[in-house]
């Protein structure tokens, strides 16, 4: 079993806290951590052993972190068990995690939106401010998706350069906003 140094213990624990302020289980969260921070990919019975929990909870953790792309299966020369690892780059991840949430939390509650206008767009009651809430928190979302759809568009890189010229860009907004006044 993989001891665990009391950097990683800390943030394995921080991150299965974190991964439960944002809906998502503990111990998936654990194993996530665990295999960002392992030099070696590990297989479920290390993992189980390492985080003290069963190892059909690390099973059922594992198939939801492939499933949203997050963790892969391996093979180690001269081992026939399945090793997992977890991707690397942590700019991807977050864009696979950015990807992964859009499709469970925006698209629906676009799609709910756009029912519950229609609903109150057929009734026969006249209720314009119900009406309208709901047009302009369709429409914030309808921004946030097509933000999300621009930044998609740009390879990792020039996100990564983009965010790393963030002062840059601070400093122009700022001298144009002096400039209007």
């Amino acid at each position: 079993m993989p001891q665990l140094s009391a950097a990683k213990k800390q943030f394995v624990l921080h991150w299965g806290e974190m991964g439960t302020r944002w809906g998502i289980n503990r111990t998936v969260a654990q194993i996530h951590a665990l295999l960002h921070v392992s030099a070696t990919p590990l297989t479920a019975e290390e993992i189980a052993g390492t985080l003290s929990v069963a190892r059909s909870n690390v099973s059922t953790s594992i198939r939801e972190l492939q499933g949203w792309g997050l963790v892969r299966p391996v093979h180690v020369l001269g081992d026939r068990r399945q090793h997992f690892e977890s991707m690397k780059d942590v700019w991807e991840m977050f864009r696979i995690i950015i990807d992964q949430r859009k499709r469970r939390e925006i698209d629906p509650t676009l799609e709910v939106l756009r029912l519950c206008i229609s609903e109150v767009d057929k009734s026969d009651t006249k209720d314009d401010y119900t009406k309208e809430r709901l047009r302009e928190i369709y429409e914030f979302f309808g921004d946030v998706e097509a933000l999300y759809a621009d930044i998609r568009q740009f390879p990792v890189s020039t996100i990564r350069g983009i965010v790393k010229a963030r002062g840059a860009v601070r400093k122009l907004l700022s001298m144009s906003m002096k400039g209007r006044r």
